[in-house]
């Protein structure tokens, strides 16, 4: 038998610097890995005379900057020139190294690589490699704390340094007290009644459980001497008015004519409504807006018979605004909640960034909720199944209305949000006939419409009246063109026009038969 032989093989580091990641470059650093890196998200340059107090930042900065911290040569100036480390005194380098005592949660590593300075002489280049923290927010021992944004430090705000906290599970803002409201005078007491039903019911309990002993159990509040104290989760879920805690507790959805939002002079918000209250209230009132909002579509099917299809699976877009009640940051009290609902698009748009390690990638495979009593208290009002399956049962539902997969994002514009985007088939569904109209057609002449007369029903089922010259810009067509497929439409039954002068501006069509409301 042969002897089987085994080779040592290492992968090759990354031809394009781009791709390089920060341990790429820390493990293969040398001279003309320093020249070739110049400063960008991954890397920083200091001259051998920086401070400790002045590098200490750095250290922060790279702890805090996702997903793999990053590298600082120390002997190098901001244009690039070599000027190495060995004219420097020993103990300030040692210094240097030892900045870590300023920082005692950062992670770091440090090494020397050889070099030839600007001058033509031998010198080191001292590489300092720091580690992104993923569990916690590294700060220095002065109170500060810093991210890196392209090839910037930036100082972060004690809001932000509360959000960072809260996402790395070093904080539970949906536990703490609250004192702004009154137990019980604030909050609505057939609500907690009906949520204290609900939970007994569904827990199978037999002795009976007062609101307040419910409650504690829930993890929504403690009982205490004097009484009993609400966090916040239950203020959210439970306040006459939640906004007096978190101001930003509220859904907005605006409807925009077209595929963009406009602004100015061109604005083309076509309705806006703000729905807040108690959590569970809020949801039932923008469920049952936006419901009425959701076009839907007729077909003729193999059967003779109309099939209605909507533009989005109701499962797929509630479960998207579920997620957003569940899933945001409610640190970020200034912050609300946003539908928009475009003409080939649903987007939804809630504070805060993914819970680590959740990202857009995993989205599908993980459940990492931000605030889990939240979520498991909404699961006892039949909101939420916390079976962990929402967002797969999402891309299911998408696929099975042969719509594309649901588009999960994060977007940093000072503080984070998290961006769900839900897309129609507008140009394949333009050619059906909204479900207001239908009725006013039936199937022998439905089946006997062109794609143009179908375009010209659809916009009267939203505007109820067409001109010829508003028709022509429908479809396309000029004047006598679209004069002939009214005409067209007239005669099939579906539409009637005004008295008036062929040409008369005045003179418009409209559905035979009303609306279906």
């Amino acid at each position: 038998m042969a002897e089987q032989q085994s080779f040592e093989f290492t992968f090759p580091e990354p031809t394009l610097p781009q791709l390089w990641t920060p341990d790429d470059i820390f493990n293969a650093c040398d001279f003309d890995t320093i020249r070739r890196f110049k400063e960008d998200h991954r890397v920083e340059r200091k001259r051998v005379t920086v401070s400790q107090r002045d590098l200490v930042d750095y250290l922060s900065m790279w702890a805090n900057t996702q997903p793999s911290g990053g590298i600082v040569f120390i002997g190098i100036g901001n244009d690039g020139e070599i000027i190495g480390c060995k004219a420097s005194e020993e103990s300030h380098r040692n210094d240097l190294r030892a900045v870590r005592r300023l920082c005692s949660d950062a992670r770091v590593e440090f090494k020397d690589v050889a070099v030839t300075n600007s001058k033509d002489a031998d010198d080191f280049v001292i590489v300092m490699r720091v580690y992104y923290r993923e569990d916690k927010l590294v700060e220095t021992d002065f109170g500060e704390a810093f991210v890196r944004e392209g090839s910037e430090k930036r100082r972060l705000t004690e809001a932000e340094k509360r959000e960072i906290r809260l996402q790395k599970g070093e904080l539970d803002v949906e536990s703490e007290a609250i004192t702004a409201l009154k137990f019980p005078q604030d909050f609505d007491s057939a609500l907690m009644d009906e949520f204290r039903r609900q939970y007994v019911a569904k827990r199978r309990l037999e002795r009976q459980y007062s609101v307040t002993d419910v409650l504690a159990l829930c993890k929504l509040g403690k009982q205490r001497a004097s009484g009993f104290e609400p966090n916040l989760a239950c203020a959210l879920l439970f306040a006459n008015d939640p906004r007096a805690v978190v101001p930003g507790a509220f859904i907005r959805v605006i409807r925009y004519h077209g595929i963009e939002e406009r602004f100015g002079q061109s604005q083309n918000v076509l309705s806006d409504e703000f729905f807040d209250g108690p959590l569970a209230t809020q949801l039932v009132n923008a469920e049952t807006y936006i419901n009425s909002q959701v076009r839907s579509f007729i077909r003729l099917g193999v059967d003779g018979r109309f099939q209605n299809n909507p533009e989005y699976p109701k499962t797929v877009w509630l479960e998207a605004i579920v997620n957003a009640i569940m899933h945001r940051s409610y640190n970020l009290k200034n912050m609300n909640i946003f539908v928009k609902m475009f003409e080939d698009r649903m987007v939804i748009e809630s504070p805060g960034a993914f819970m680590p390690p959740t990202t857009a990638a995993t989205v599908y495979e993980s459940h990492n909720p931000r605030n889990p009593n939240l979520m498991w208290a909404m699961f006892y009002f039949n909101r939420v199944q916390c079976a962990y399956e929402g967002t797969r049962r999402m891309r299911e539902e998408m696929r099975h209305a042969n719509l594309p997969d649901p588009i999960f994002d994060q977007m940093q514009i000072g503080t984070f949000k998290i961006i769900v985007t839900l897309k129609n088939n507008v140009e394949h569904r333009k050619f059906y006939i909204r479900s207001e109209a239908a009725h006013a057609i039936n199937p022998e002449i439905y089946e006997t419409l062109t794609e143009s007369e179908k375009l010209i029903v659809n916009y009267l089922a939203d505007q109820k009246k067409v001109t010829v010259k508003d028709a022509g810009l429908v479809i396309g067509r000029d004047w006598r063109g679209a004069s002939a497929v009214l005409t067209s439409l007239e005669s099939k039954g579906v539409v009637e026009r005004t008295a008036g002068k062929y040409r008369s501006r005045h003179r418009y069509y409209y559905l035979k038969r009303p609306l279906k409301q």
